[in-house]
């Protein structure tokens, strides 16, 4: 019988399509069951919803477990955008939480942007609005059930006790795209610190999340834990900080500089705790808090005298005649003077051609007197015969750089590192800065005035303040720290280790006995009333516009319990504002509190107003 090819064939194709028809809906199986997760987290979507637990944050206390910064209850509303598609009464929505429809058609929109909002997903749970007062919960919570999809986060805010030490605090806000992308700790709507503490601690204070799976029946209806809540996990609250700083210390330092531009550092020698840490002008840290704190933050970062600006670490300021201890402790150690050794000072500083000026006292005149006097012409000339001396230096850059390297052995033209973010270096010359700036044609007369705290020579009032505890010390600093304690973790180490300068003991004693001249009749004999036994040296730094008025220095003269920097811009002498701030600081934190005379002067500071042009904006 003759086969029918046709036929056989025909039934090949027809088997072959057969074949391809069901593995395609394997493959389409696999795909849908196994290798996408969409529908999977579409089923889990409807069986359970997975709440997270937000942690507390750690309480932050001062020195003497003040209470500074805690929590309160805030609610955040949530949506998961699947539940609430097509079932919405928007109108009544935006009714129960007082925003237009605008609003609330701006407020999807970016939470569907992935830009805006990295990792979204329509399944999980999304931030609606944040900080809802405890009267607002109640109304959105008695109509709940009307508005499918979403859902009453409960998290806690920050409160912050008193108003002042904003720049050391900082405040909390809702993270950026930058921060999630940063750390996956963290999801759109979660808070982080911002600046100061709350964000150099951020790790420690945050906490660890936890989670909650809840069960749900086919209408979304809450049922319970899911396993009974075998599988939930609990938060760990954040750890608390205790600060060095004293509130009330800090308290008096804010209401010295109202009115007034500056920056005022307290330090605990000892151990470079920070005690206070005054910037001016400054703003209450409560207005950073809920929901208008992004208006509050723009008109603080619009504000022509940079209330936002921590000058403390972030300003730049030349450190006029407190610089010339410094100077004393290189000379004395580099062997270019002795205790001895005495400069003329003729109204100044005057050799082939230069004249840098100075006030009157007696000619010639040594070392103590000369810190006591400050004296311009005395550190003139010891710069002078130091970059010049071919005997101990075989060039001009060799003793610059020797200069250079006492300096910032004593905490200068580097960041110290405190723990706090933003700080700023300063700047202190080398032989290279010079040779490219006048092109190798320099001479110690080119440069003279960096001996005074003058010329390139810049601080923070952060690194003034240290100097003075350095002295204090005679010869080392402990980096500077806001933070004393850690509840259950050790400091880190870079907070206890001392730091030795380059110079010698005795020469530490002899700056001390000229400090302590300044006092008892020299430039701060403003302060020589005192029973503290203060040490100290004042600086004006010329400016542009009025000087600014400086002071460092530190009591009492043995022992001592507090090193101080203050810096006023445009306030002169340093004994006219500088002077006088410090003495009642230093009262303030060694006697725990001020004397009736006192108290009346420093209520007249703080109504003393300095009229500032638009140089010092």
């Amino acid at each position: 019988m003759k086969r029918d090819f046709e036929l056989e064939k025909r039934k090949y194709i027809i088997g072959g399509a057969a074949i391809i028809i069901v593995a395609a809906y394997i493959l389409r199986l696999f795909f849908l069951q196994i290798a996408s997760d969409g529908y999977k987290r579409n089923a889990d979507s409807n069986a359970f919803l997975r709440k997270v637990a937000f942690p507390s944050r750690g309480v932050i206390t001062d020195r003497k477990g003040r209470l500074l910064v805690y929590n309160r209850p805030s609610y955040d509303i949530m949506v998961v955008m699947n539940e609430q598609e097509g079932h919405l009464d928007t109108l009544e929505l935006c009714r129960t939480l007082n925003i237009t429809e605008e609003q609330f058609d701006k407020r999807m929109e970016d939470i569907k942007n992935t830009s805006k909002n990295p990792g979204y997903s329509k399944y999980t749970q999304q931030l609606f609005m944040t900080q809802l007062s405890e009267e607002e919960f109640s109304i959105f919570q008695e109509k709940l059930i009307r508005f499918p999809g979403f859902y009453i986060q409960r998290r806690t805010i920050r409160q912050y006790e008193y108003p002042y030490a904003a720049h050391v605090l900082g405040d909390v806000a809702e993270v950026s795209p930058e921060d999630i992308a940063a750390d996956s700790y963290y999801q759109s709507g979660d808070y982080i610190g911002k600046q100061g503490i709350e964000r150099s601690y951020e790790p420690y204070l945050r906490g660890t999340k936890g989670m909650q799976i809840l069960l749900r029946d086919a209408r979304g209806r809450i049922q319970g834990h899911y396993k009974n809540g075998s599988l939930d996990t609990k938060p760990v609250p954040g750890k608390n900080l205790t600060l060095s700083l004293d509130i009330e210390l800090q308290a008096l330092g804010e209401r010295l500089l109202e009115g007034k531009i500056g920056s005022i550092v307290a330090i605990e020698p000892a151990t470079g705790e920070v005690l206070c840490m005054v910037s001016s002008p400054s703003y209450d840290p409560r207005i950073m808090v809920g929901r208008n704190r992004g208006k509050n933050h723009v008109a603080l970062a619009q504000n022509a005298y940079k209330p936002l600006l921590n000058r403390a670490i972030m300003g730049q300021y030349p450190p006029g005649s407190t610089f010339k201890t410094s100077q004393a402790l290189t000379f004395l150690t580099e062997g270019i003077i002795t205790p001895e050794t005495a400069y003329p000072c003729a109204g100044g500083f005057l050799y082939k051609g230069m004249r840098v000026g100075c006030h009157g006292h007696a000619s010639p005149i040594s070392l103590v007197p000369a810190i006591s006097t400050s004296c311009n012409g005395y550190f003139c000339w010891g710069l002078y015969h130091m970059l010049n001396n071919r005997e101990k230096y075989a060039t001009q850059q060799v003793a610059m750089n020797t200069w250079r390297d006492y300096m910032v052995s004593m905490g200068f033209g580097y960041k110290l590192g405190i723990d706090l973010p933003g700080e700023k270096r300063g700047l202190i010359p080398n032989a290279e800065y010079y040779d490219n700036a006048y092109k190798k044609d320099w001479s110690p007369l080119s440069i003279i005035s960096i001996s005074i705290g003058q010329g390139e020579v810049n601080l923070t009032p952060l690194q003034i303040a240290n100097l003075g505890a350095t002295i204090a010390n005679r010869g080392y600093y402990i980096t500077p720290h806001i933070v004393k304690k850690i509840q259950d973790e050790p400091l880190d180490s870079v907070y206890i280790t001392r730091h030795y300068t380059k110079a010698s003991r005795s020469a530490y004693d002899m700056v001390v006995r000229g400090m302590r001249g300044a006092v008892l009749g020299g430039t701060c004999k403003a302060l020589g009333r005192s029973d503290l036994i203060i040490c100290g040296k004042t600086g004006t730094a010329q400016n542009r516009g009025h000087d600014h008025s400086i002071f460092m220095g530190f009591a009492p003269m043995d022992n001592p319990k507090i090193a101080i920097a203050v810096y006023v811009e445009n306030g002169g002498f340093g004994a006219t504002y500088a002077v006088p701030m410090a003495g009642l600081m230093i009262e303030q934190y060694i006697n725990g509190k001020l004397s009736p005379g006192s108290r009346a002067s420093a209520a007249a500071f703080q109504h003393r107003r300095i009229a500032y042009g638009a140089s010092n904006r």
